[in-house]
């Protein structure tokens, strides 16, 4: 009769001692987290962990803005940058799965004013090339960043992009391709990508507190950027995301972005449904293009991984000898990361309000291992160590330079004769104003600097949104003596006549 209660008793047992495992996990890496935070002076932070198809953990962490006491909750929004990528490839796939479009389709028989440098690349380029960095066009961020024109005109400066590499022999991110699979969203369903976002991933999923621009927030329970600024951490402005749409516009709360996790773990099913096919849903996810050692990021000089991919949307490498798949997200002043596992159905998201705050890593990696992998490596110190010493390389390149400079020099002319308009036909216009002994310069009326002789034909200072850092300016001179061009930090414009 003992041994017959004993077994009965037995299933309870270990459901219980489960549950005290589960909440000595939750009760661990939620200490972890904390100490994390003020280890790399996130001022404020929201997790998510998913596991066999639920939510175990969420919870926001510290403030949303220094100086001021409104905590982060799991309601916070943050923003997601480039992990919008996945939802993006997402919206396409669903297209796929209608029969409307095919991955292997050429982009000019849905964009056909869609042009690129090389006519080939133009005439060859697939849907499926939108998604995997691999077209030869290297970073094209300063179409957006030091402009604010609309996406068509972002799309139509693509033409003058010269290749940075051979079509499909390599890997540099690139951003402008999710524009322009949102312009091929917009012609094949009719909807623009804004509104389908909307329509089919986020209102099916009841992810409410998510909308695809800043521009749709209704309330003031969103965080603030903030970024290291002459060593003191500061909040600063928000950047011009909704220009990138499709690459990275998404704002979400933590509570929403586990309803994602969940959702493309378990092969985009969701209560009343799923996003995609399971075959489609598996293309997601499917190594397309190997990232090159350059172009990824420097944690694996510690994590060490055997090979790296780019999916549809996703990132990936081997880790403890499963397939890690994860995206970050970055934006001026906000991080974000998003990860899972789909042999160990686990799955991780992160919201940081701090430029470029690399715990977001770390707490991937410890998630992983407490949750699913076992290990208890320290990332947050292994990772701070690391970019710490990234940091003072920059830091000591930036003295080693400004020690260079050459005193008691002077301008080859007048100052007056180097104010002027300045233009070029990619990067724009340029207005240099000389204003006592400085020159105030308008880059597009959109990126300004106040910068004053350095050495030479070279004038140097502060960009007016600090987090940019200083910026040079160096002059030419053209054969008849007179200034015909200005480099502004490796951009060149000419003298306008």
């Amino acid at each position: 009769m003992r041994l017959l209660f004993l077994f009965l008793f037995l299933p309870v047992l270990t459901f219980a001692q489960k549950n005290s495992s589960l909440d000595q996990k939750i009760k661990e890496f939620d200490t972890y987290v904390e100490n994390g935070r003020k280890q790399w002076e996130v001022p404020g932070l929201a997790v998510a962990v998913v596991k066999d198809g639920k939510v175990i953990f969420k919870k926001g962490y510290g403030v949303r803005e220094l100086g001021k006491p409104d905590v982060v909750n799991t309601e916070t929004l943050f923003s997601c940058g480039s992990t919008t990528k996945a939802m993006t490839a997402v919206c396409m796939g669903m297209l796929v799965d209608e029969g409307k479009i095919k991955w292997d389709d050429k982009v000019i028989k849905y964009l056909p004013d869609y042009q690129l440098y090389d006519p080939y690349v133009t005439r060859e380029l697939r849907i499926r090339d939108l998604f995997i960095h691999n077209s030869g066009v290297g970073n094209a961020d300063f179409v957006w960043s030091i402009m604010d024109i609309p996406m068509d005109e972002i799309l139509r400066k693509m033409r003058d992009v010269k290749p940075s590499y051979s079509f499909r022999s390599g890997f540099i991110y690139q951003n402008i391709f999710y524009i322009a699979a949102g312009e091929v969203i917009r012609k094949v369903s009719g909807k623009p990508w804004e509104v389908l976002i909307q329509e089919r991933i986020f209102t099916p999923l009841g992810m409410t507190r998510t909308v695809p621009m800043r521009k749709y927030i209704k309330d003031n329970n969103q965080t603030v950027p903030h970024f290291k600024i002459e060593n003191t951490i500061t909040p600063i402005g928000y950047t011009k995301d909704d220009q990138v749409g499709p690459a990275g516009s998404v704002w979400a709360s933590i509570d929403d972005m586990g309803k994602w996790v969940v959702c493309m773990l378990d092969s985009s099913k969701y209560p009343g449904g799923r996003l995609l096919k399971k075959e489609t849903w598996a293309e997601m996810f499917k190594p397309q293009t190997i990232v090159t050692n350059e172009s990824f990021y420097p944690t694996q000089q510690i994590t060490k991984p055997n090979w790296r991919t780019y999916g549809l949307g996703w990132f990936q490498h081997d880790y403890k000898g499963k397939k890690l798949n994860f995206h970050t997200g970055s934006l001026a002043g906000l991080t974000a990361i998003t990860a899972q596992i789909q042999e160990e159905n686990i799955g991780f998201y992160i919201f940081e309000n701090y430029d470029h705050a690399e715990l977001r890593h770390a707490l991937m990696y410890k998630a992983l291992d407490v949750f699913a992998l076992g290990g208890n490596r320290d990332w947050s110190t292994e990772f701070l160590n690391l970019y710490t010493g990234m940091w003072q390389k920059g830091i000591k390149a930036e003295k080693d330079f400004e020690a260079g400079r050459v005193m008691n020099t002077k301008p080859s002319l007048p100052l007056e004769a180097y104010a002027g308009k300045y233009s070029d036909p990619m990067y724009g216009n340029v207005d240099i104003i000389l204003s006592g002994n400085q020159f105030n310069i308008n880059i597009n009326n959109f990126l300004k600097a106040t910068v004053e002789h350095w050495n030479y034909d070279t004038f140097r200072g502060w960009f007016e949104k600090k987090e940019y850092g200083k910026g040079n300016a160096i002059f030419t001179l053209g054969a008849d003596g007179k200034v015909n061009k200005v480099s502004l930090d490796g951009l060149e414009f000419t003298r306008a006549k």
